[in-house]
C-alpha cells in the first residue's frame, strides 16, 4: 500500500513563506534549459530589469542569488567587510542580530545599538555610534524586522552614514514587493530581499542590488573574497558578459521569479503596496474584535508581517497554531528569541494578502479559541 507523501494544500499566512500564484507555478514547472543558454540571458535582462523597478533603484548590479535572503546577507556582508573594518549595525530584533553575527565571523568590528524589540532604532543612539566610530565602512540595519513587525525608516540613517564615509546596508527581505523599498531615494547602497514573501515566488533566490560605489569598493579590495560562490567580481561574469560559467543556477526558480515580477508589474507597485495596507488593515481590525491586539504601535507597523500579543487565556499557543494548521490548513508563525511565547506573527503577503484568507484565519481562530 502507497500513501500520497504531499502535504495537504496550506494558507500560508506565517512570517514566510507565502502563498504562490497558480501563474508562478506554471512558470515554475517549464521544461528547464541549459544555465549557458542564450534565451536564459534574454529573460534575465527582463528580469533584473523588473527587479530594479520593485526595488525602486538604478543600480546596474542588481540580480537574482542563488539562495534565500540569508545568503543573501552573507553574500554582502562577505563581500563588503575585510577583516579590521568598522561597522555600526543597528539591532531592533532577530534579524539585525544575525547580521551581527555574521559580520563578526567575518572579522569586522561591530558596534551594535540596540534598540526595543517592538520599536524603531533610537536615531540619537546610532548617530553617537556612527559619529564616534572613527574611519567607518559600514553602517546596516533592517527594514522589515520579520521578528517584531516593525518598519524602520532608512533614509535618515543612510545620510548620517553616508556623512561618515560609510556604506549603508539595508535587509529587505520583508519589505520588497510588499511596501516601497525606494532604495536610491532612501540613498540605500546595498539591499538583499528574498523571494518567499512578498515577491510572490518560492523560496530558494535572493534578490540583491549594489550601488555603483559600493560594487567599486568591493573590486578595490585589499584582501580576497574568502567566500568564492558569493563573489560578485565572479558572478558578475556569469550574469553580465561574457556570461562565464560560474555555478548551475536554479533556472526553473528563475522563470518562477521572473513570472512573479511580471505579476507585481502588471499590478502596479502602488496598488500592491495599496492591497497589503488594507489586507493588513482588515484583519488587525477582526482580531481586535477576538480580543487579540497588535505588538507594534500604529506608525511603526508592517503591512505585510503583523505580530500580535498572545492573549492571557491561551495556555498553549503552540497548540492553537497546531490546531489551526491540522484542521484548517492555516499557518501562522510564533514569536523568535526574546518574544517566543509571547506574540503570533501573521504575514499578509504576496498571494497570501487577500481578504479570502483572512476571513478563513479569522473564523478558526474563533472557532479554536472558544474552545
Amino acid at each position: 500500500m502507497t500513501t500520497n507523501s504531499l502535504p495537504s494544500p496550506r494558507i500560508l499566512m506565517g512570517p514566510g513563506p507565502s502563498s504562490v500564484t497558480p501563474r508562478v507555478l506554471e512558470a515554475l514547472g517549464r521544461a528547464p534549459i541549459g544555465y549557458l543558454d542564450p534565451e536564459l540571458f534574454t529573460m534575465l535582462d527582463g528580469l533584473r530589469a523588473n527587479l530594479r523597478t520593485v526595488y525602486g533603484t538604478s543600480n546596474e548590479w542588481t540580480f537574482p542569488l542563488t539562495g534565500t535572503g540569508m545568503a543573501g546577507m552573507e553574500s554582502c556582508l562577505s563581500n563588503l567587510l575585510e577583516p579590521g573594518d568598522k561597522v555600526v549595525i543597528g539591532v531592533i530584533g532577530f534579524f539585525g542580530a544575525r547580521m551581527v553575527e555574521l559580520a563578526r565571523r567575518l572579522g569586522a568590528e561591530v558596534t551594535v545599538v540596540e534598540g526595543e524589540w517592538g520599536g524603531v532604532l533610537d536615531p540619537d543612539e546610532m548617530a553617537k555610534a556612527i559619529q564616534q566610530s572613527g574611519k567607518l565602512k559600514l553602517v546596516g540595519c533592517v527594514h522589515a524586522e520579520t521578528s517584531t513587525g516593525v518598519h524602520q525608516p532608512l533614509k535618515h540613517i543612510a545620510s548620517m552614514a553616508h556623512e561618515q564615509g560609510a556604506l549603508f546596508l539595508a535587509d529587505a527581505v520583508t519589505s520588497l514587493g510588499g511596501i516601497s523599498v525606494d532604495i536610491d531615494n532612501n540613498e540605500v547602497d546595498v539591499a538583499y530581499s528574498g523571494t518567499q514573501k512578498c515577491v510572490g515566488a518560492p523560496p530558494g533566490l535572493s534578490p540583491v542590488t549594489v550601488s555603483e560605489n559600493a560594487f567599486q569598493i568591493v573590486r578595490n579590495r585589499k584582501s580576497r573574497q574568502s567566500h568564492w560562490f558569493f563573489d560578485w567580481n565572479l558572478l558578475q561574469n556569469y550574469y553580465d558578459t561574457p556570461h562565464m560559467y560560474h555555478h548551475t543556477v536554479p533556472v526553473n526558480m528563475l522563470f518562477a521569479l521572473n513570472e512573479a515580477l511580471l505579476e507585481i508589474v502588471d499590478e502596479g507597485l502602488e496598488e500592491r503596496f495599496k492591497r497589503h495596507r488594507d489586507v493588513s488593515a482588515f484583519m488587525l481590525s477582526g482580531l481586535e474584535e477576538l480580543g487579540i491586539h497588535p505588538f507594534v504601535k500604529a506608525e511603526h507597523r508592517l503591512p505585510t508581517l503583523n505580530t500580535v500579543v498572545i492573549p492571557e487565556s491561551v495556555v498553549d499557543e503552540a497548540a492553537v497554531r497546531a490546531r489551526l494548521l491540522q484542521e484548517f490548513g492555516v499557518e501562522i508563525g510564533g514569536g523568535l528569541g526574546a518574544l517566543k511565547g509571547k506574540i503570533w506573527r501573521i504575514g499578509t503577503m504576496g498571494a497570501s494578502a487577500t481578504l479570502r484568507n483572512v476571513l478563513t484565519l479569522l473564523g478558526a481562530l474563533k472557532r479554536v479559541l472558544s474552545e
